[in-house]
Parts: structure tokens; sequence; C-alpha cells
């Protein structure tokens, strides 16, 4: 397979389960109604398993980027491939995110608030207060990448359980870290499927956030950038 290519199928994973689990925790009239923050961070978790384990191989999982751009920054990754694996990300974020509402279409027609609608597609603050949502993101970022650049492969590989540290990362941030902005950390998970919402015909839905869009955007790659110099200079 082609490296772009597993780049978007491995984000399109990605996002169809990650999203999919916010539908399904907060979209009227499904299973997982209402079942809460640690099913969404745990959901989230495993989209990350999924997703990292399917094109690690292949195309090295970046699946996001701002690990892509950390990754050229910190000398790991040549610069000229990073435009074709941004757009193919971004790309595999946008499919994901048709898939969520081509499963959940029904919940859609039934559910009445718009806000729910639109955190099914993209981040948005518990708290509006655009510094400290940035901070937030920056944060997360931060340590997403920070340890996914400090993680040294083990002498005996653990075939597709490899993935393991890196959802249970993403786990670890999203109980400790999620609960101001949603830890979007990825234009290709937050940007992505925002676009989505605002082309798909989702009945009731309200604008899509443009004001805050670019937070979770420059955020991430404001922190994914720090790391990789961080990380660096150590």
């Amino acid at each position: 397979m082609n490296p772009l290519f597993g780049e978007f199928i491995g984000t399109a994973l990605l996002v169809l389960l990650g999203n999919g689990v916010v539908a399904n925790v907060l979209l009227s009239n499904t299973k997982g109604h209402n079942s809460g923050l640690i099913v969404i961070a745990f959901g989230w978790a495993m989209a990350v398993f999924v997703g990292v384990f399917s094109v690690a191989a292949i195309s090295g999982a970046h699946l996001n980027p701002a690990v892509t751009v950390a990754l050229a920054v910190a000398g790991k990754f040549e610069w000229a491939r990073v435009p074709g694996y941004v757009l193919a990300q971004m790309l595999g974020g946008m499919m994901g995110a048709l898939l969520v509402w081509v499963i959940y279409r029904k919940h859609y027609e039934t559910t009445e608030c718009a806000e729910l609608k639109l955190a099914t597609f993209c981040t948005g603050p518990a708290i509006r207060s655009l510094p400290g949502n940035l901070l937030s993101e920056v944060l997360a970022t931060f340590v997403l990448v920070f340890a996914i650049l400090s993680m040294v492969a083990p002498k005996m590989s653990l075939g597709a359980m490899d993935a393991l540290p890196v959802a249970l990362l993403v786990l670890g941030i999203g109980v400790s870290l999620g609960g101001t902005t949603g830890y979007a950390m990825s234009p290709a998970r937050d940007l992505a499927p925002r676009i989505m919402h605002a082309l798909l015909p989702i009945p009731g839905k309200r604008s899509s956030d443009w004001g805050y869009a670019w937070v979770p955007v420059v955020g991430s790659l404001l922190g994914a950038t720090l790391a990789a110099v961080t990380y660096t200079h150590l």
C-alpha cells in the first residue's frame, strides 16, 4: 500500500471510531447515550490503537499533521513529504467524519440540540476563553508529541500491541486534560470533521464555530513544534 493511502485509511479509521464514540454518547436514542467522558476517552484511545496498528508498517502511522510536522522538526521525517502526508490525513479525517454521519444519520435527525451535533464532529471549549483554550491545546499536544518522540521500540516486538503505548497515552491525556477543550491535538481530528459538519445536510445544525476553529489547529501545531524542539535539545 502507498504510504499516503495508508495515512488516509489510518486517519479515517481513527476519526470514524473516535467521533463515533462521541456520537454514541451524545446523540439521542443511541445505545450509549449519556455514558460520559470516560467512555469517550476510552473510545478515542481504542480509535488510536486501531488506526496506528493498521497502517504503522505502511506509513509510520502519523495520522496527525501535528505529529508529522513535529517529526520533521526533530529531523526524523523529510520536509518534502510533509504536504502529502498532511493532505492525506485531512482527507482521511473528512472521510471518517462522513462515515460517522452515515452510521448515525437517524440519530442526528432525532437529536434536538445543535451543540451536541457539532460536538460529534469537532471540539469546543467547556468555558470559552481563547487564550486559556489555546494553552490547553498547546499543553495537551506537547504531552502527546513529546511522549511519542520519547518512546523507544522494544527489543522484542509485540506486533500489533506496539500501538498500545500510544493508545494508553491518549487515554491518559483524555481523562487528565480533556475537560477544558476536548483535547483535539490534531487538525485532522478537528478541522477536517468541522469542514464536513459545514458541508453535510444535517437537520437543525448550527454554525460550525469558525471563530474557534483556529484554536485546535494553532494549538496542536505549536505544541507539537515545542515538543520537538525540546526533545532535540535534551
